[in-house]
Order: structure tokens, then sequence, then C-alpha cells
């Protein structure tokens, strides 16, 4: 049954609004142990107890915060892309098990670059006014691995590569689109500030992670996909030009149009390694 007017309205909105909680629930439950310890921590009253629960959170966080959250970014995924109607605890499973090695293996690299980071930060940060310079340069380090995450997660969801291939064009991505990367970072800034400060608890159980995940993807998707159509111009103008090429050259010996017909095979597998996820 299909409502229309107010109605149709309003069922659109509540129906949305399950689903964004529906999700944002599987990513808790699926990180209980991330989120238990971080609970812990944040209740403290000392900072010291925060301080020890960071290792801990460091550990747990590639074997399940990781891999919930590329689930999470799944379903975001389909729904960006059209697929709006999809069976939410299938995708979401689904996307778990399929991307759990990548993702864990992603994990563990981003927690060690970010321990990285924040040993050096503290150790700058310690020394004279020259070299507590370097500490501002980590500080702009980590907030594009910061994007980088984001970008990580979206890619891992939409593109068949290697592991070692996600994180390099998370990154790559990442500085290549200075604008979208700032655009990012502000708009879920935002949206995490207003979850921790307005009604804590009930955004961040039900809608927190969801929204973030869904803009996250929707915005990597409008960069991708104009990524995409200049790409394709660019390979109709090299075939074109090397189908001009080869007619002018029709007329020369065999190893001239051996040279020319060379180029759009080459051409062609580069656009295989470009075929995105079902």
């Amino acid at each position: 049954m299909e409502f229309k007017g107010v109605m149709g309205g309003l069922y659109r909105i509540s129906e949305w609004i399950m689903r964004l909680s529906v999700i944002n629930l599987l990513w808790m439950l699926c990180s209980i142990p991330v989120f238990f310890f971080l609970f812990m921590g944040l209740v403290s009253q000392t900072p010291d107890a925060l301080k020890a629960t960071l290792p801990i959170l460091a550990v747990l966080a590639p074997f399940t915060l990781f891999p919930a959250t590329t689930a999470m970014f799944a379903v975001a995924r389909k729904w960006v892309t059209g697929e709006e109607d999809v069976p939410l605890l299938k995708t979401f499973f689904r996307g778990y098990k399929e991307n759990y090695l990548q993702s864990m293996l992603g994990g563990i690299f981003f927690v060690l670059i970010f321990v990285i980071i924040a040993v050096n930060y503290f150790f700058y940060l310690k020394q004279g006014s020259s070299l507590r310079v370097l500490a501002v340069l980590f500080i702009a380090f980590t907030v594009i691995m910061i994007i980088a995450l984001f970008n990580f997660f979206s890619i891992i969801v939409h593109l068949h590569m290697k592991i070692f291939q996600i994180v390099k064009n998370s990154i790559l991505i990442t500085i290549g689109n200075p604008i979208n990367s700032i655009v990012l970072l502000i708009c879920n800034g935002v949206i995490v500030y207003i979850c921790l400060t307005k009604f804590n608890f009930f955004l961040v159980v039900f809608f927190m992670g969801a929204i973030v995940a869904t803009f996250s993807f929707w915005q990597f998707n409008r960069s991708f996909t104009k990524l995409q159509t200049k790409q394709q111009e660019l390979e109709e103008k090299e075939q074109q030009r090397l189908a001009e090429a080869e007619a002018a050259e029709e007329g020369n010996d065999e190893a001239s149009e051996s040279a020319v017909n060379e180029s759009p095979i080459s051409l062609h597998k580069k656009v295989e390694n470009d075929k995105t996820k079902d």
C-alpha cells in the first residue's frame, strides 16, 4: 500500500527512522567490547582510568569496530545507489562476513598509524619551541588519516581491490580532493557534535553511526561518479585518436600496424581493474 500527500511523507520519514536505527543498533551490538570499555573510560573519575582503556580499545577495534563499521557502510551503499528496500539484517551481516578480513587488516594499519602519531605528537610537544612546531604537523596528519578512514570504508564496500590498494587509494583520494575532504570532515564533525551534545544517549545509540556512514558514502559516491565520467571521456578521446592514427597509417608495413594496435589492449586492461561490487 502506497500513501500519498502528508501521510506518504510521514510514512517515508518513519521508514527511514526505522532503517537508520536498526543499522545503528546492529553496529553497536557488533562492537560491544569497544563501546563498553569506551563507556567505562569516559565515566571514570580520573584521567588515568581513561588512558588505561586506550590500549584495550586499540587492540579490540580492528577485530570488532572496523568490521561492524564496514558492514554499516555496505548497507549505506545500497541506500545511496538506489536500493532502499534491501533486507537490513541480511545485507548487514553479509557485508560483515565478506569484508571481515580486509576490515581487520585495514583496522590494524590505521590503529598503528594513530598510535605512531600520538607517540610522536606528545614527544615533540614536550620539546623546545623549535621542535614543538612538528607537533602541529602531526595534528594535520591526524586529520588527513581520519578523512582517509571514511574513504577506506567507502572503497572497501564499493570496489574490488586488495587491502594495500584500498588503503593507498583512500589516502590519495583524501589528498587529491581537498575540498571534498574538508566538506566530509566538517559535516561529519557537525553530525557527531550534535549527537553527543543534544539528546546524546538517544542519538548516539540510534542514529549517529548510520547517518555518518550514509553521508560519507554519498559524498564518496558523488566524487567517484565524477571521476568515472572524466575517465570515460578520456578513454573515448584516446580510442578516437588511436582509430584516426590507425586509419592514417593503414598503408604502412605490418610492424607499424602492430604498434598502433597494442595501445587499446593495454588501455582496456586498466579499465577492467576498476569494477565495482554488485
